[in-house]
């Protein structure tokens, strides 16, 4: 199909046609590398949190100078 007529088709369509229109979804790798990167994130917050946390009850803080 030639661009041109790609454009004519689409100025047919008329509202109710465009509303019934629906996207596909789907899980890809950017999405999994996302979530995965926001998870590890979360671990080592709450990793030095603890940390943290751990060295001021045994008081093994540093002294800062």
């Amino acid at each position: 199909m030639d661009m041109f007529d790609q454009k004519n088709v689409m100025n047919k369509l008329n509202k109710k046609e465009l509303h019934e229109i629906e996207g596909g979804s789907s899980i890809t790798g950017t999405i999994i590398s996302a979530f995965t990167n926001t998870l590890k994130t979360v671990y080592e917050f709450g990793r030095s949190l603890g940390n943290a946390f751990r060295r001021i009850k045994e008081d093994k803080m540093c002294v800062v100078q």
